[in-house]
C-alpha cells in the first residue's frame, strides 16, 4: 500500500466548528474535508479524487482573538445605526463608504438630518434626494396615474358590456375587441414606463444604501501548529499531490498559511515488536477504538484515558442538488497506544497511522 506523509507547520490556524456563531470555535486539528479541499485546490483537481486520511499533530496554545463582525441589514433604519453606501451593491462585495451615523439614543433621522454625524455630505445629499424622489413618484402614481387607470377601467368595462351583446364573429365585435386590446396595451405601456423609470432612478440606486450594525465577536485561534497528514489514494493521485504540494498555501482560513516541511512516500512496518505510543494527538477511528486495535492508555498503567468524540465531514456529493457530506465518527485523543498492525492501524517507523 502506498501513502504520502506530509509534515507541515502553521504559525496560527482556525478550523471552524460549523455550529459555532458568536464565538467561532476551532477543532484541535483540521477536519478531513478541510484537508481534502486544500489538497484538491493545490492540485487543481476538477473532480473529487477518493482518498483516506490520517491526521495528527499538536499546537502550543489556543487564544481567543477578538474581531468586529459587520452585518448589513436588508433595509435602512432611518433613526439608528450607521448608514453606509456599498461600493458594488450588485456584486457580492462588502466594501462600503460611511455616510452618516445616528448619535442619540432616540429621535435621530438621516433623512431629516436630526442628531446624526455626517461623514460624507455628498452621499447623504444623494440619499435624501432619492427618498424625496420616491415620495414624488408615490404622489404621481396616487394622483395622476390612478386617474388614468380609473379611466382605462371604465372604458374596458363599457367595451366589455358592448361585446356581450354582439356576435363574436361579427365585424363590430372584432372592432370593439381590437379597441379593448389597444387600451390594455396603452395601460401596460404606461405602467412599464413608470416602473422602469422608478427602477433606474430610485430602486437600483437606493439599494446601494443600507444600515450597518457591528458587534464584538471572537475567534479561537491555535498557535504554533504542527500537522502530520498521511494520504492514502491511487498512484496517480498521490503522484499529483507530491508534485503540487508547494501549491498548498493554507489550511483553514485563507490567511492560515502553511510551511511544508516534508512530503514523502511512507514505508509501513509489517509488524511491531512492542507497544508503540503516539507522540501527537490524533483523530482516531471510533471503530478502531471499539475493536481495541487502538488503546487510549498504556495497558497496566492504571491511568484512565479518554478523548473527545467528533462527527467530521469528509467528502460530499450533489446527487440531491445539495451538498450531502459523508461523515466520519472519530475520537480526538493523545497518548494512544497500539500493540499490533491491522488494516487501518499502521506504523511508519515514526508515527501511528490510523486511516479514516
Amino acid at each position: 500500500m502506498k501513502a504520502l506523509r506530509i509534515v507541515l507547520t502553521q504559525s496560527k490556524a482556525h478550523y471552524r466548528k460549523e455550529e459555532s456563531v458568536t464565538n467561532k470555535m476551532t477543532y484541535p486539528l483540521p477536519p478531513f474535508s478541510t484537508v481534502i479541499g486544500a489538497l484538491h485546490k493545490a492540485c487543481n483537481f476538477k473532480e473529487y479524487q477518493p482518498m483516506d486520511l490520517s491526521i495528527q499533530g499538536s499546537f502550543a496554545s489556543l487564544v481567543k482573538q477578538p474581531y468586529t463582525d459587520y452585518c448589513f441589514l436588508d433595509s435602512v433604519m432611518d433613526d439608528r445605526g450607521l448608514l453606509v453606501k456599498l461600493k458594488a451593491s450588485d456584486l457580492q462585495c462588502n466594501a462600503f463608504d460611511k455616510v452618516a451615523e445616528a448619535v442619540s439614543s432616540k429621535g435621530n433621522s438621516f433623512r431629516n438630518n436630526i442628531t446624526i454625524q455626517i461623514y460624507n455630505q455628498m452621499l447623504i445629499d444623494e440619499y435624501i434626494g432619492l427618498k424625496n424622489l420616491n415620495d414624488q413618484l408615490d404622489e404621481f402614481k396616487k394622483n395622476r396615474l390612478a386617474k388614468i387607470y380609473e379611466l382605462f377601467k371604465k372604458r374596458k368595462k363599457t367595451i366589455s358590456e358592448k361585446k356581450k351583446q354582439l356576435d363574436k364573429k361579427s365585424d363590430e365585435y372584432l372592432s370593439w375587441d381590437n379597441r379593448e386590446k389597444e387600451i390594455k396595451a396603452k395601460e401596460k405601456l404606461i405602467e412599464d414606463r413608470f416602473n422602469l423609470f422608478k427602477k433606474e432612478n430610485y430602486t437600483d440606486k437606493i439599494s446601494a444604501f443600507t444600515s450597518l450594525t457591528t458587534s464584538l465577536r471572537f475567534y479561537e485561534v491555535l498557535h504554533d501548529v504542527k500537522l502530520i497528514i498521511h494520504v492514502k489514494s491511487d498512484d496517480t493521485t498521490l503522484s499529483t499531490i507530491k508534485e503540487n504540494i508547494y501549491n498548498l498555501k493554507a489550511i483553514g482560513r485563507s490567511e492560515d498559511f502553511v510551511d511544508v516541511i516534508e512530503c514523502e512516500y511512507a514505508e509501513f512496518s509489517d509488524r511491531i515488536s512492542k507497544e508503540v505510543k503516539s507522540q501527537y494527538s490524533a483523530y482516531l477511528s471510533y471503530d478502531s477504538i471499539k475493536e481495541e486495535t487502538i488503546f487510549l492508555n498504556e495497558k497496566g498503567s492504571g491511568i484512565s484515558a479518554s478523548g473527545t468524540k467528533y462527527w467530521l465531514n469528509k467528502n460530499y456529493d450533489r446527487n440531491s442538488g445539495k451538498r450531502v457530506f459523508d461523515k466520519k465518527t472519530v475520537v480526538y485523543a493523545s497518548n494512544h497506544v497500539i500493540e499490533e498492525i491491522s488494516n487501518n492501524v499502521l506504523f511508519d517507523g515514526n508515527y501511528i497511522v490510523n486511516f479514516c
